[in-house]
């Protein structure tokens, strides 16, 4: 917090006081800094010098909210809070002015909104984020924001959750003006012609202009239908709509009132201790315990082997990162329809208005397609994306080592094989990794990023830093058959064939696990990768991935490949879901049942809740072996694996959240069950056994190559 500078008041006029938010990096309202900036307010009300106040912030943004640490603890006996700061504010007859550039979201907006004007440039963005951590608007927002806008945009705002172009915020009637040049001199040149108190909370919320007041009920009733359950993850956003019509139903003081007795409920849900635990996980992912500090190395090119489907995705993922890339195949024709499908994408994007078509045209220019090994030769960074067979990669691998500088990066693209073994077929094995984006690349958030045995500190600092520019969620992984996320899909995946083996209809497994909260089920998401990749990778299994009949073979022989074929476990119609929703078909279920009766297995009437423990428990009990392994680092990377690379219902945190979630003694006693019924492939963790005996939680744990226990 620093006092106005008086080169910006022009040295002359003592009227206005600048009060700047300056809590590095994000200037984060929290307990405590709520106490200085509380101190700062009341100085200026109580200077009688002082007709106008201004807030702008440091370090190149107004404020990214409050700070989530301060959601899991009380407030102190005593403690000021933004509302205290927000009350100041809607107390003092003085008129404040918001001077905003960069982001205000959260209380950072709640604090613009109470000032009585908002002045930003036209890069700031504005939003009010609480929805993505199961919260609302906790100092008023819910409040002031339907009197600003009507409750209908407001609700729609504050449902979407991201930050929003100052520009649109303009049209909403958000901001008063957007400033080309210095923001903070036009807020002190406004302030100095004290202009009059304009309290949000003094107007009538209305629901929107269109719409008459007494058709509220129904509004209501509508908006409600369309968030989704309580108890699939739409437990916020009920709320959310409770106190928006607190706001158009009752006066300010009790409408605030209600906000935060819903805001208190929120905290405290599970739903949003989930969310909040995946928030906390992504801010632990590039820290790795014992890894020595190293700078990571520029990467102004980068290289991609293969112009597949996933080689495409990679071009595109670097291309829209500003990242050039040279895309080499030896196949001709895979390289014409790569380059159309790249193109396709683009102009896809600019049908919808995401991309200008400058944009697109300087994004497409940026990748290379050739069959000419020489492009690679001067790149950063190359990412092998070529078909799953270790003889194929290896190969790969000592042809680029051959053409890339010596200071040149190679990862691959695998899924599921040794990375050790790739960088043996190489003179640098330091500078190999693995690099698992999931499909599409270019959209999926996920990235594996796998450590090799020669792996350096630098490749890894690199190849976090590289995660960073393509904005995914880089998880570090060992190297490890299937890495994380595939290993523990293996076991999914086994259970629901073990299911359908036992008479379960796919179309039932795939609901219940929708009921929970999945995208989509087992069975469609085998659809969707394609059955042929499943058969593939089950004989890279070996015995240990074949299930008890070979139904899986005979599909593929069948040619029913999944969702690219119209058939797979389920049929597809491209009148229904444009050819994306799944249809149960009897024959599948047919071809179970008699192949289930050939191996003798027996069938069996299971309940919804046998059906989502094997399921659920099968990915928690791999996930704990894997720590054990030291695959993965901490339990909350195994859950940003499985919510950004599977689906995995964020309000359940992830597999090993959800263990905690439901007790991990209950848990490992339902495993113990599975194993004495169906066999030794249940056999529980030793980890989930020893935090079962001291009745603990995976959370306070982590596992390490030694399988002892470490005590976070």
């Amino acid at each position: 917090m620093i006092p106005a500078d008086p080169s910006l008041a022009s040295g002359q006029d003592d009227k206005v006081r600048l009060i700047t938010l300056d809590n590095p990096p994000v200037n984060a309202l929290s307990f405590a800094y709520c106490a200085k900036l509380y101190q700062a307010i009341e100085a200026a009300h109580a200077d009688d010098s002082v007709e106008a106040i201004v807030f702008t912030g440091a370090n190149g943004l107004f404020s990214g909210g409050a700070d989530v640490n301060d959601f899991n603890n009380e407030p102190p006996a005593g403690a000021i809070t933004i509302r205290d700061v927000i009350r100041a504010l809607e107390l003092s007859v003085k008129p404040h002015i918001a001077a905003i550039d960069g982001v205000a979201l959260g209380g950072g907006l709640e604090l613009a909104l109470a000032c009585d004007y908002r002045i930003a440039t036209p890069r700031s963005k504005l939003g009010l984020p609480e929805i993505k951590l199961g919260l609302l608007p906790g100092a008023g927002g819910t409040q002031r924001l339907p009197r600003l806008i009507g409750a209908r945009a407001g609700l729609e705002f504050m449902l979407k959750g991201s930050g929003v172009p100052a520009a649109r915020v303009l049209e909403l009637g958000i901001l008063d003006e957007i400033v080309d040049g210095n923001v903070i001199e036009r807020a002190i040149s406004l302030a100095k012609e004290v202009p009059p108190k304009r309290r949000i909370s003094a107007l009538q919320a209305t629901i929107a202009p269109e719409v008459p007041m007494q058709a509220a009920p129904f509004v209501v009733a509508q908006a409600h239908k369309m968030v989704p359950p309580e108890e699939n993850g739409g437990f916020a956003a009920h709320k959310l709509i409770d106190a928006v019509q607190a706001a158009v139903e009752l006066p300010f003081a009790f409408g605030v009132a209600r906000e935060a007795r819903l805001f208190d409920e929120l905290v405290r849900s599970e739903p949003s201790l989930a969310l909040r635990h995946i928030f906390f996980a992504e801010r632990e992912l590039s820290k790795v315990p014992g890894l020595e500090p190293a700078l990571p190395l520029a990467v102004a090119k980068a290289g991609v082997v293969g112009a597949g489907t996933m080689g495409s995705g990679i071009a595109i993922t670097f291309a829209q990162s500003g990242v050039p890339v040279a895309v080499v195949d030896t196949n001709e024709e895979a390289v014409d329809k790569a380059r159309q499908t790249v193109m396709g994408m683009f102009m896809y994007q600019v049908q919808k208005g995401r991309l200008t078509q400058e944009e697109a045209w300087q994004r497409g220019q940026s990748i290379t397609f050739t069959d000419d090994w020489s492009e690679l030769a001067d790149a950063d960074l190359v990412v092998e994306a070529v078909f799953e067979d270790l003889d194929v990669k290896r190969e790969v691998f000592a042809k680029l080592d051959g053409i890339v500088k010596p200071a040149g990066l190679l990862a691959s693209n695998t899924s599921t094989l040794d990375i050790d073994a790739m960088a043996a077929a190489t003179k640098r094995p330091e500078k190999v990794f693995g690099m698992h984006f999931f499909v599409p690349a270019n959209i999926m958030p996920l990235l594996e990023i796998v450590r090799g045995r020669a792996t350096s500190a630098q490749t890894l600092a690199t190849a976090f830093a590289i995660g960073k520019t393509l904005k995914k969620k880089a998880v570090l992984a060992g190297n490890a058959f299937g890495f994380i996320g595939n290993r523990m899909v293996f076991d999914y995946v086994r259970e629901a064939f073990a299911l359908a083996e036992e008479g379960t209809a796919p179309a039932r497994v795939d609901a219940v696990l929708k009921v929970f909260g999945f995208p989509m089920g087992p069975f469609a998401m085998s659809d969707l990768s394609g059955l042929d990749i499943g058969l593939h990778v089950q004989k890279l299994q070996g015995k240990s991935g074949r299930g008890r009949t070979n139904v899986l073979e005979q599909l593929v022989e069948q040619k029913r490949l999944g969702q690219k074929a119209m058939a797979g476990f389920f049929k597809y119609d491209k009148a229904v879901g444009k050819g994306r929703e799944p249809i149960a078909d009897p024959v599948v279920e047919q071809l179970f049942a008699q192949e289930a009766r050939k191996a003798g297995v027996a069938p069996r009437v299971v309940t919804d809740r046998e059906i989502r423990g094997r399921l659920l428990y099968a990915l928690i009990n791999r996930g704990a072996y894997l720590l054990e392994e030291g695959v993965a680092l901490r339990p909350g990377d195994v859950d940003i694996v499985y919510v950004y690379g599977y689906g995995f219902p964020p309000h359940h945190g992830g597999p090993m959240w959800y263990a905690d979630e439901v007790g991990v003694r209950r848990v490992y006693e339902r495993i113990r069950d599975f194993e004495a019924t169906f066999g030794p492939q249940w056999k529980p963790s030793a980890l989930l056994a020893r935090i079962a005996e001291r009745d603990g939680t995976l959370r306070q744990a982590q596992g390490d190559k030694s399988g002892e226990v470490t005590h976070a």
